[in-house]
């Protein structure tokens, strides 16, 4: 029996896969838009607690750490509900810090933790084609590997509570400023007069080409910015990485940069709108928007 909360954009479809299962499937939080799992199989609960005393694995998909902080360990939180031996599976993408207490205190009730943060935005949560870092025991991850190869295709265990979350922003932090590069790359373009159409297919197909540049740059000459994964939520995964650089006195200006812009691009009324949409920011400091 599995436990399921946080029904946002990648919640819903990942959720979907685990209904399809036929496994009995546990829902807090049922939505309007989330409705139609309930229609597939899956049962509606009233609290984080009474997932975590129905199920035996429990996966939470939240946008921030204090999310997972309150649902975890809040009044009426999945630890009140929790027993020992079962398994706590956070595919959020939080802080490693954090991460690391949390496990210890679920631990400590005899509760397995695995962090495993994804990559692939709801894309890759439609098409269970996410990536999948994690952090944890052997044995949990061993359990947990069934449940995430409905979700994900290319998932590894990366090392102890805290190291999925670390790599997760490393991920961030090179999409970041991937984005960051097609997007000054493409405004170069389009203030030289070029097409910038042509453009991105003549890069595609040299060292320059990559999927983002496939991708994203595609939703950028079409100004396609519906999420996807929202600039705000990028923005809060590379505070995560600024943070975790000035813990460990370690410099990442090239990330301290692309925060900015999509502070800026928050600042714009962007926030909500896909990280691509970070070339919006571009035009507006060059004059080349549209």
């Amino acid at each position: 029996m599995i436990g399921f909360i946080g029904l946002g954009v990648m919640g819903r479809p990942m959720a979907q896969h685990l209904v399809a299962t036929g496994q009995k499937v546990f829902l807090h939080r049922i939505k309007p838009e989330s409705q139609f799992l309930v229609d597939q199989g899956g049962i509606a609960v009233d609290s984080a607690r009474d997932v975590a005393a129905k199920a035996e694995i429990i996966v939470l998909m939240l946008p921030d750490t204090p999310d997972v902080e309150h649902v975890l360990f809040g009044s009426n939180g999945v630890a009140e509900g929790l027993t020992e031996g079962k398994l706590v599976i956070d595919m959020s993408s939080i802080s490693p810090v954090a991460t690391k207490t949390f496990a210890q205190r679920l631990r400590a009730k005899g509760v397995g933790y695995l962090d495993a943060p994804v990559s692939g935005g709801e894309v890759g949560a439609r098409n269970a084609a996410l990536t999948i870092m994690c952090g944890g025991s052997d044995e949990d991850f061993t359990r947990a590997l069934p449940l995430l190869e409905k979700m994900g295709k290319a998932i590894t265990h990366v090392g102890a509570n805290g190291d999925g979350q670390t790599a997760k922003v490393a991920n961030q932090i090179i999409v970041g400023l991937t984005i960051g590069a097609v997007a000054e790359a493409l405004t170069f373009a389009q203030k030289a007069g070029a097409d910038i159409g042509k453009v991105r297919q003549a890069l595609m197909g040299g060292f320059a080409s990559s999927r983002i540049l496939e991708v994203h740059g595609q939703r950028m000459i079409d100004k396609t910015f519906d999420p996807g994964f929202r600039i705000r939520l990028h923005r809060k995964d590379l505070s995560l990485a600024a943070d975790a650089a000035k813990a460990m006195d370690l410099a990442l200006p090239a990330t301290a940069l692309t925060q900015q812009l999509m502070n800026a691009a928050v600042g714009l009324g962007l926030g909500d709108k896909d990280h691509s949409a970070l070339i919006e920011v571009f035009g507006a400091l060059s004059g080349a928007k549209d």
